[in-house]
């Protein structure tokens, strides 16, 4: 929550500086306060937009070097005068020479200064400092060790690992780096801890120690919930899952997604003909590819796609892809990389069978095995599937199990927490995702 609030204000911050150093230059090179302008808007517009897609306000940038900041910041600046150059009619200014030397580079120089200056205190380096301590069983505990091989999200929330018997060591000694109320207990069960351990504990949260579920730290270090550390008790407890039919929720999200899809159609519409012409034109076959998939409470859906791959591709049944897949046509593979494929399910949102975001739907008949192999895989059956969803932005295309498993981790995190907040961030991180071409294939 720390490194997102760390983030959000980045974003503020670049606003404010854009609408006050652009009015500033103004006044001073013509006299007058403009205030909020159609070249304000469109300069804020493409410096958040490109700093986004560039990952200025992603967490992963508060680790990088001076060099990788400038560089992005450079990109960023690069891209505005870009768009300065082929519409210098957004700034109203006198003429051309003005408008270059004394009222954009001014302008821009400005900006990137304080937008900089901004990052470099708010993203500044951590002493990684000890925050956590994780009470868990040995099962537990290597569980997370494997977890924490992919690393967290914030580096300063890498924990320690304490057993019953460690934990209980630790509070009777009284060792810690730190005051109690800066240090964070995460417990999945205290029925190993014997009566002492709990009393002090309890006297320990009197003073200001937090003491949170085991949970809790994987949605705030990992962003994602590993199976393995749930049960059925947890799901009846626990709060959030607000997206249920009935709720206020469950109706927004439903409006978002006809207008969203309704829009999307005729935006893409000049974009599926031309596919559908290049389809045909590359091997003469069917447009479309249509398989089943499980939907909302896992009943089965028929989805639609463009064709990428040969028409007999599944000729030996139904089977994972690979990378390089040799049955993905020369059309296919380029629509695979952006997802062009995917736009006739646009339609599957009208109807209601899918949604906008939500885990990805998957085939009933590679299910079966999965239901076996991966604890409480049926819960991401509690909400309708999406085009797009956490586990799409947050994992490479998974081809796998193993992946399936890490994947379910990240939508039982969505199904938890899923709003429309959440849903506007996957959106923005489903764009950067399609203008880096990083589409449906696998990793190995």
């Amino acid at each position: 929550m720390q490194a997102r609030l760390a983030l959000a204000s980045l974003v503020l911050w670049d606003l404010i500086v854009i609408f006050t150093s652009y009015n500033v230059i103004y006044s001073r090179r013509l006299g007058a306060w403009p205030g909020l302008t159609l070249g304000l808007l469109v300069m804020g517009l493409v410096w958040l937009g490109s700093s986004y897609l560039l990952g200025r306000y992603s967490a992963r940038s508060s680790s990088g070097l001076l060099g990788q900041k400038l560089l992005s910041l450079g990109f960023v600046v690069f891209v505005v005068l870009g768009v300065f150059v082929f519409h210098s009619w957004f700034f109203v200014v006198t003429d051309a020479g003005t408008r270059f030397r004394g009222f954009l580079v001014p302008l821009l120089t400005m900006v990137s200064s304080l937008s900089l200056a901004g990052q470099l205190i708010v993203l500044r380096p951590r002493r990684r400092t000890l925050k956590w301590i994780l009470v868990v069983t040995d099962k537990e505990r290597s569980l997370l060790e494997q977890e924490l091989l992919n690393g967290p999200v914030n580096t300063d929330l890498i924990p320690r690992l304490f057993n019953a018997a460690e934990v209980e060591t630790f509070l009777e000694s009284g060792q810690h780096e730190r005051p109690w109320s800066e240090i964070t207990i995460a417990i999945s069960d205290h029925s190993h801890l014997c009566d002492v351990a709990v009393e002090r504990l309890l006297s320990l949260r009197g003073q200001g120690m937090q003491i949170r579920a085991l949970i809790d730290w994987c949605e705030i270090a990992l962003q994602r919930v590993p199976p393995e550390l749930i049960d059925q008790r947890w799901f009846i407890a626990t709060e959030g899952f607000s997206i249920q039919p009935g709720r206020f929720g469950w109706r927004l999200k439903r409006l978002i997604d006809v207008i969203g899809a309704l829009l999307l159609i005729v935006l893409t519409a000049p974009l599926m003909v031309l596919v559908i012409l290049l389809i045909r034109l590359d091997d003469g076959g069917s447009i479309f590819y249509t398989q089943f998939r499980s939907g909302i409470y896992g009943e089965k859906i028929r989805i639609w796609k463009f064709r990428s791959m040969r028409e007999d591709a599944e000729s030996e049944g139904a089977q994972w892809s690979s990378r390089d897949d040799s049955r993905v046509t020369r059309v296919g593979s380029v629509m695979r990389r952006f997802r062009v494929d995917e736009l006739p399910q646009l339609f599957g949102v009208l109807s209601g069978e899918l949604s906008l975001i939500g885990p990805r739907p998957e085939r009933p008949e590679l299910e079966i095995d999965l239901e076996t192999l991966i604890p409480h895989y049926r819960i991401r059956h509690w909400i309708r599937p999406g085009l797009s969803g956490w586990a799409q932005v947050n994992f490479p295309y998974g081809a796998s199990a193993e992946d399936a498993r890490m994947k379910l981790s990240f939508d039982l995190f969505y199904i938890r927490n899923a709003g429309v907040l959440l849903d506007g961030l996957i959106i923005l991180k489903t764009i950067r995702l399609l203008l880096s071409a990083k589409g449906a294939e696998p990793q190995t």
